[in-house]
């Protein structure tokens, strides 16, 4: 590491930013893993438009690719539309 003052600031930012994707990148996941997961329709409902706000959060940020928020946004999706009845 460098010794000059701006360097030793810029890794201390880096830490703190990488440390919060980190963990807002996790708990999406894990909010995912747990949306997929869910029988009960009502609930898979109501967390849904949490979870979108949360990828598009990340997506925002640039912890991921929009693309790939559109792609898990639009796969949680679909499976409420297959649960409807027709």
């Amino acid at each position: 590491m460098a010794n000059h003052k701006a360097t030793k600031k810029d890794v201390r930012q880096a830490a703190k930013r990488r440390d919060r994707n980190r963990y807002n990148g996790k708990t999406t996941r894990n909010n995912i893993r747990n949306l997929k997961a869910s029988a009960d329709d009502a609930a898979y409902d109501a967390a849904l438009p949490l979870t979108f706000s949360m990828i598009d959060k990340l997506a925002k940020r640039g912890v991921i690719h929009k693309n790939k928020a559109n792609n898990l946004k639009s796969k949680l999706a679909r499976k409420t539309e297959f649960k409807k009845p027709a």
